[in-house]
């Protein structure tokens, strides 16, 4: 390096030195980072669905595992180790693609987060009767609710239902520890208890006398065309796995982000595999086909195993075990997306009011918003007359604007992977640049497989809105308001520098720390750990310019030593 260039590096003597023993931290480990992860991804409930086609459901599952969850894994893992400090896909979007594609994505997974959350609980209130010991009526309230208490009693269940949201917004507001452990707990008793269970019962159910309502012939692997409903499950499937992203998030909570981060979800992958492909089974080979609802199939299963061993009641329950994951996925849906926006909202991207942490370093009035903004989808999707046309195009549009926010991941990975082609990684995804694109390949085919499938119109679109070309044109304006409120905030923000918090705790992007005015290719091998290494937080002056040319070798020892022991 020639010396002109190597001025431009910092010296020792330019940093602040910190005592480094005065700082203490808890940290989340890596068994709790998966079982979020699980959380959002993985839960017998979501298993009765697939149950209906049998042992192919295991070869659903491997091709939603092949075509989806690995690669958003691996490219999650890759930039995670490349550039951990906080913030997530906010951090790995705006290092490759800027400032506002990076908000862009955060608005897409509060917005997703929010109307996912509001627009289930309906249908879940209508399990009320599951958690008494009264299967029957339970059954029966769960096809008609109003046939049992009128529309003035389901909403006051539902009332009460929300009102148990806002408490799990509420636990998720007392930070990081307390939602991890939640996550943590709520998962191992909600999922992983029932399904070992399930697998114990079921040899027990076999065992005396019963007959597997399903064949285990390898031949049954191979899946059945149906026409469009094939390809309807296959997209299903393939998103069952959305959302491992979510928790990177809190990749500095772990004690060694660049390793713990990518053992996580490892664990993570392995776990939601197994619940899915087990539970299916399991399922699908104590119910026959014809008696399988999406609703109360699960209940039913565990009616049916319990009776084996003369505990017909132990559906109720698993009914309140099961609870325990749905408050594990909610919080974990409180916290993840709001926490994300939170941060960034104090870089400048929202005015002040909203910026505002609690005790618990928790963006509470973000997380209250989305939980109103929950509540209000929820009352929508009850009150509204002809409702089901709506819910269909919310879902499907949500669905699109979500894999937009995959198709901006995986871009902003071969970005990463050019751009900045030396910074280093812990773990790069094998191939090198030939498997990073056939990785992002598969996960754009999935992708816009999974877009064109949303807004092709279901049969009974004429019936309930109208027209084909009345979906279309609704599910397209869904997703353009989303873009353009996440546009319109950021075009906002830019000339707000009074928005920006200075004691936020994002680092600069690498670029910015390099003098750039947007990402550009850097030829620069330092971690980018070093670079964020006793720098302003984003938002503010540099406080350290490192040149796009700048090499570790050139590096005074000291500073690489000072930020290693500081991470």
């Amino acid at each position: 390096m020639s010396s002109s260039q190597s001025s431009d590096l910092p010296s020792l003597a330019s940093y602040s030195h910190r005592d480094h023993t005065a700082i203490k931290k808890e940290y989340i480990s890596i068994s709790a980072l998966a079982m979020m992860n699980v959380s959002m991804i993985a839960g017998l409930a979501n298993d009765p669905q697939q149950a209906f086609y049998g042992l192919s459901s295991v070869t659903y599952f491997a091709i939603g595992a092949i075509f989806f969850f690995i690669p958003t894994a691996l490219v999650c893992a890759e930039m995670a180790t490349g550039w951990p400090q906080k913030g997530g896909i906010f951090r790995w979007v705006g290092e490759a693609m800027g400032k506002g594609w990076a908000f862009a994505c955060l608005i897409i997974l509060w917005f997703q987060t929010s109307i996912i959350l509001g627009v289930g609980i309906p249908s879940f209130s209508a399990t009320l009767l599951f958690y008494t010991n009264n299967f029957s009526k339970a059954v029966q309230f769960a096809k008609d609710p109003n046939a049992f208490i009128g529309k003035t009693g389901l909403l006051l269940i539902m009332t009460g239902f929300v009102l148990f949201y806002w408490f799990m917004a509420f636990l998720a507001a007392h930070g990081v520890q307390a939602f991890s452990k939640i996550a943590k707990a709520g998962v191992y008793v909600g999922t992983l208890i029932p399904l070992a269970l399930m697998i114990i019962f079921v040899f027990v159910w076999l065992a005396k006398g019963h007959t597997s309502a399903i064949s285990y012939a390898p031949s049954n692997l191979v899946p059945k065309w149906n026409g469009m409903s094939s390809l309807s499950l296959v997209a299903g499937v393939l998103f069952s796995y959305a959302g491992i992203d979510m928790n990177a998030a809190h990749i500095k909570d772990l004690k060694n982000p660049k390793r713990d981060f990518t053992r996580a979800m490892v664990v993570s992958m392995i776990l939601a595999f197994l619940i899915f492909v087990i539970g299916t089974l399991i399922i699908a080979t104590v119910i026959p086909e014809s008696q399988i609802n999406v609703l109360y199939t699960l209940f039913a299963v565990f009616r049916d195993l319990g009776a084996t061993i003369g505990m017909p009641w132990l559906y109720m329950v698993i009914t309140w075990a099961l609870l325990c994951n749905t408050i594990a996925l909610t919080v974990t849906s409180f916290a993840g997306p709001s926490f994300m926006l939170g941060q960034a909202a104090r870089v400048g991207y929202l005015p002040k009011a909203m910026q505002s942490y609690n005790e618990y370093g928790m963006p509470s009035k973000l997380m209250y918003a989305q939980c109103a903004f929950m509540t209000i989808f929820a009352y929508l999707v009850e009150l509204l007359p002809n409702i089901e046309g709506f819910v269909i195009m919310l879902d499907q549009a949500v669905t699109v604007t979500y894999l937009l926010y995959y198709i901006i991941f995986f871009t902003a990975y071969l970005r990463l992977k050019y751009m900045q082609p030396n910074r280093p990684r812990s773990f790069t995804i094998p191939g090198g640049k030939v498997g990073g694109w056939i990785t992002c390949i598969i996960g754009y085919i999935s992708c816009v497989f999974g877009i064109v499938l949303s807004i092709l119109p279901p049969a009974q679109v004429s019936e309930e809105v109208g027209s084909p070309v009345t979906y279309v044109v609704t599910i397209i304006a869904i997703v353009i308001f989303v873009l353009l409120v996440a546009a319109i905030i950021y075009a906002l923000a830019k000339n707000r520098h009074d928005w920006v918090d200075p004691q936020n705790e994002f680092s600069p992007f690498t670029w910015e720390i390099e003098g750039l005015p947007k990402p550009q290719a850097v030829s620069s091998d330092i971690d980018s750990d070093i670079l964020a290494y006793d720098q302003n937080p984003m938002g503010m002056p540099i406080k350290h310019h490192f040149a796009s040319t700048a090499m570790k070798a050139d590096l005074d020892p000291q500073i690489i030593a000072d930020a290693q022991a500081l991470d």
